[in-house]
């Protein structure tokens, strides 16, 4: 089975929540805080692993969670940061954002790693907040949430040629002699309905891989048939062999398939019909072929593609034709992958880090994880704790926003579904 689209939920761990103690030694009754700072959360780190062909098992389990830092202890004692989680994905893959489909990152080597969900991190401990005019906190931070983020996961298929054509023109048989590949081979449409990967040969340490990829039919940029799948996999090659049945036993003008598929291509993404392209002439063994070779020689050709009659029956041609690819392949320099994603990055920090500020129905209200983080931790009915809260509010810009919106004296203000008198 081949699943090359999952779509998942990633979570970072949070980080630990800081400590509030106090040093409270035989000879040192009052040594002032000593609450230690809480762990970081683990991050949800992608790593490309070459030896993955398929991303079946995220299909089964599409939740995936990061450790959670520990909280700070007394005697100024650290919180243990939470384990990575590290997913293995094939190499290929193309990680895009699951909101706005747009992408991410492409693991397209082996060994490369990507943080794509960002851990929480560790609260300060109340040793932290100790100041010349603060000299016993009695209040610590709480851990910040990790990143949340739902993410598509796309595989596409890393091949160095691309064998294209209508369904049932031979490409498999193709690849079964070409490489070592053993794909299933029969005498009807479709049967390839996932794309079978195969190694050429050359030489000693000389060799490229091909992939037979799925038939395509007209309308495939709109989805249909094996559309989207059939394309999909075709961006990602750097030289494409067009198979026609040079026959035209089913019915069908060799010429006129030639140009409705390279239409396809075009239409779900202009760059593909740039790609280089050399035509196979399949069944050649056929007597109808020699009505079509002149005319396919005469109109393509002439256009500058290079056609190699073969017969993928009796093996004819085909040395002629493994050659003409290695030797199109090593004039082809640098990355061909065309795909035209709009690029989101990752942000570095939860999303959820903003306070919004805004009056509805009359009410004031506050929001934001951040607020929500200081309210955890502030200890309401010790003096410091209350007036750090305040000072932060001001500091960070909230009570001008309130005033420019007309907060007056005695008025409520609702911060995190508490509700708070105002007073200048």
């Amino acid at each position: 089975m081949f699943i090359d689209i999952a779509k998942i939920n990633l979570k970072a761990g949070k980080g630990g929540d800081g400590a509030v103690a106090f040093r409270r030694e035989k000879y040192e009754p009052s040594g002032g805080p000593y609450g230690g700072d809480g762990g970081n959360g683990g991050d949800v780190i992608l790593y490309a692993d070459e030896g993955l062909r398929t991303l079946m098992d995220f299909r089964y389990k599409p939740h995936y969670k990061a450790q959670d830092g520990e909280n700070g202890r007394s005697k100024r004692q650290f919180g243990k940061s939470g384990d990575d989680l590290i997913l293995k994905v094939p190499v290929g893959t193309l990680v895009k954002d699951g909101d706005t489909k747009g992408l991410i990152v492409d693991m397209k080597s082996h060994g490369q790693t990507f943080i794509i969900a960002k851990g929480g991190r560790g609260g300060k401990g109340n040793a932290r907040f100790a100041t010349a005019t603060r000299q016993a906190p009695r209040f610590a931070e709480p851990g910040t949430k990790g990143e949340e983020r739902w993410v598509i996961l796309e595989l596409k298929l890393i091949a160095d040629v691309g064998l294209i054509g209508f369904p049932n023109v031979g490409k498999s048989t193709m690849l079964s002699i070409l490489s070592a590949a053993k794909p299933k081979i029969a005498n009807y449409h479709f049967t390839t309905l996932k794309p079978n990967l195969g190694v050429v040969s050359m030489g000693p340490g000389e060799s490229f891989v091909m992939a037979d990829i799925p038939g395509l039919i007209e309308g495939a940029h709109k989805g249909v048939g094996l559309g989207h799948d059939f394309l999909r996999h075709v961006e990602r090659t750097k030289v494409l062999v067009h198979v026609l049945d040079a026959s035209g036993m089913e019915g069908r003008n060799p010429i006129e398939d030639f140009h409705s598929i390279n239409d396809e291509l075009a239409k779900y993404n202009p760059k593909l019909a740039e790609k280089p392209q050399i035509i196979a002439a399949n069944k050649m063994d056929l007597p109808q072929s020699k009505e079509w070779i002149d005319s396919i020689h005469e109109e393509l050709g002439a256009n500058g593609y290079k056609v190699y009659p073969i017969s993928a029956a009796t093996t004819k041609g085909m040395d002629e034709l493994r050659y003409g690819i290695y030797d199109l392949l090593s004039q082809v320099e640098g990355d061909y992958d065309t795909f035209d994603d709009k690029v989101v990055i990752a942000p570095e920090k939860p999303r959820e880090e903003g306070i919004v500020v805004k009056k509805e129905d009359g009410k004031f209200i506050v929001e934001g994880s951040f607020v929500e983080r200081l309210l955890e931790s502030t200890n309401f009915d010790d003096m410091d704790s209350l007036r750090y809260f305040q000072n932060v509010i001001r500091d960070k810009g909230i009570v001008d926003e309130l005033e420019e919106l007309g907060i007056t004296e005695e008025d409520s203000v609702f911060i995190c579904g508490y509700e708070f008198e105002y007073f200048k």
